[in-house]
């Protein structure tokens, strides 16, 4: 990290961390493709192998149900179809049902069309709102086919905790498939595929200080998949075919054996630092607004409103005072906008929001720059409203 500079945007990317750069530097240095049957390529297989029990070992799933992919939205989409198959048998699912506060990749639906594809409502603390998803499945027509639910389990703005083991027993009920993203929470939370009752989870690399350009679907099973989204030479089981990322896959699986190492206690330091931020905003501004402070939350995320300033200025504000950070999510084209995730709350869409997010490498140093650059901000606004 820069001495100059705190990067405190850790939900938009993690920087490289030094296990997944090790085994990156090393897979570069190996020739072979995975699909060769000659030495290099049973080397490169094995490898990859070799991460694909990495990355199961992180959710407690089989490493044979580990499908790699170019990243977490290409996951959605391959897994948000309503073409499946049982078997050798087709399989129909007839709607799709995420809630309002999910990130864009399962927003827009994947391969539902618009007529198949409805929003189920959070509570006002940002929470999916579980009889909503209730009467949402009652409706649902089941001679269309079977409902798909798909859930974020740690909201990437506001770092809230989602009921989905209680989601998914309510969409078992109806015989539906349960679709959890669990980019934010891995390597913040213990996950585990069978205790959350997930069918299917999403894992993005980046977000785990791993590369860039790859991620994952992991399903409990093999019964039903989705229809495979890329087609071609029958890479991955045939559920993804193209020639493998071989180093990005290493340095996946690299960054999740390093998350998994000493979980609680690395976030136990991260919450530390977290709270210290908070009460300095506290201490600076009464005012501020500090999104999902009464839930549960992941220990590195603090999504703030300070009233009167616009998510855009101030966005530009603390990247002038040497601070890195977002205005919700950075994964729609560096685009900063009105937060779905606090219109979905009720919150007046005009108010303005800025997330803050830490990291195992995050120093107290870093934390003290983000306070002073939050105390001059404050102030500044404070200053403007006299004046006026």
């Amino acid at each position: 990290m820069s001495k100059t500079r705190a990067y405190l945007d850790w939900n938009a990317t993690a920087p490289l961390g030094e296990a997944a750069r090790r085994a990156m530097l090393e897979a570069y240095d190996l020739p072979g493709n995975a699909s060769s049957v000659h030495g290099e390529g049973r080397a490169a297989r094995a490898s990859i192998d070799r991460a694909r029990r990495q990355v199961a070992a992180l959710v407690g799933a089989d490493p044979q149900h580990v499908t790699f992919t170019s990243g977490a939205t290409e996951a959605a989409n391959f897994v948000l179809t309503p073409d499946f198959r049982m078997g050798r048998a087709p399989l129909s699912l007839g709607h799709l049902y995420v809630s309002a506060i999910e990130h864009p990749a399962l927003r827009e639906g994947g391969r539902f069309g618009a007529g198949r594809l409805s929003e189920v409502a959070v509570t006002k603390d940002g929470v999916l709102d579980l009889a909503a998803l209730a009467a949402a499945l009652d409706a649902h027509d089941a001679a269309g086919g079977l409902p798909m639910v798909a859930v974020m389990l740690v909201n990437n703005e506001t770092g809230i905790i989602q009921p989905v083991y209680e989601a998914a027993s309510l969409v078992h009920a109806k015989g539906g498939l349960m679709v959890v993203d669990a980019v934010q929470a891995v390597g913040r939370i213990p996950v585990d595929i069978a205790a959350l009752d997930a069918d299917f989870l999403i894992l993005s690399s980046h977000k785990l200080a791993g590369p860039k350009g790859v991620g994952a679907l992991v399903s409990r099973g093999e019964v039903m998949m989705p229809q495979p989204l890329v087609r071609g030479g029958g890479q991955e089981k045939g559920h993804r075919s193209g020639t493998e990322n071989f180093p990005g896959i290493v340095g996946f699986g690299a960054a999740c054996e390093a998350a998994l190492a000493d979980l609680e206690a690395r976030n136990a330091a991260i919450a530390a630092l977290r709270e210290r931020l908070e009460e300095g905003m506290r201490a600076a501004a009464a005012d501020v607004v500090i999104h999902g402070a009464g839930q549960p939350r992941v220990a590195n995320t603090t999504f703030f409103t300070l009233p009167g300033l616009k998510s855009e200025t101030g966005q530009i504000a603390f990247d002038l005072e040497g601070v890195a950070l977002s205005a919700g999510s950075a994964c729609s084209s560096g685009k900063v906008g009105q937060s779905h995730v606090l219109a979905a709350m009720g919150c007046d869409p005009q108010m303005g929001a800025l997330r803050l997010s830490l990291g195992p490498s995050t120093t107290e140093a870093e934390i003290d720059r983000a306070l002073a650059a939050f105390a001059r901000i404050a102030g500044r606004r404070a200053n403007a409203g006299r004046a006026a």
